[in-house]
């Protein structure tokens, strides 16, 4: 498992020595180039020191499944869609059906795949109001690992229940609605292997 999948699911409690540099400019002589996904190392440090909750972690594995293998014994912290962006506008939409505040349904925090597969949706699940959570967005880390035209979204469970809930009084019942469908069909026919 990669060094920020072990951080963000809850099996490293610290980040390995010198990420600082890795996320940034990297460190002469031990560490050449560094990610740049930041500045400078200093700003690493600054992102890091808004403190970063650790995952209870309840065993050797956290179990991830496609929904149509859940049972009844399963008990998501979340539900994670690998989406195309004519999905995820639908998804985005949805999560923001019952808010008035234009911010209020989804998030989407800087951090490593893992973290916004995982470790955001998770801290989102502990909070009276989840938003979504909209991810993969780190080049060239987790890019190369994806398929073509594919980002995130993961709803934390307690809030994908809530929309699942009221679905049929949404946009997905309208004729407009119906355009994006034909569209996402084309697409997936376009993108199938």
């Amino acid at each position: 498992m990669p060094r920020g999948g072990r951080f963000y699911l809850g099996y490293d409690a610290e980040r390995f020595p010198d990420f600082r540099y890795f996320l940034s400019t990297g460190k002469p002589g031990e560490m050449e180039g560094g990610e740049r996904y930041k500045q400078t190392p200093e700003i690493v440090d600054e992102l890091d020191r808004g403190g970063t909750a650790r995952i209870p972690t309840k065993g050797k594995e956290i179990v991830f499944k496609r929904w149509d293998n859940l049972t009844d014994a399963d008990n998501p912290d979340a539900v994670v869609f690998f989406a195309r962006p004519e999905v995820l506008s639908g998804l985005f939409t949805l999560a923001n059906f019952d808010r008035s505040d234009p911010n209020g349904g989804a998030v989407c925090p800087f951090g490593a795949g893992c973290s916004s597969i995982f470790y955001y949706p998770w801290l989102e699940q502990q909070s009276e109001n989840p938003r979504a959570v909209l991810g993969l967005f780190d080049p060239p880390s987790a890019r190369p690992c994806v398929p073509l035209d594919i980002l995130t979204m993961a709803f934390p469970m307690k809030m994908f229940e809530k929309v699942v809930g009221f679905m049929e009084e949404s946009f997905l019942i309208t004729d407009s609605w119906e355009k994006v469908m034909k569209k996402i069909d084309r697409s997936s026919k376009l993108h199938s292997p």
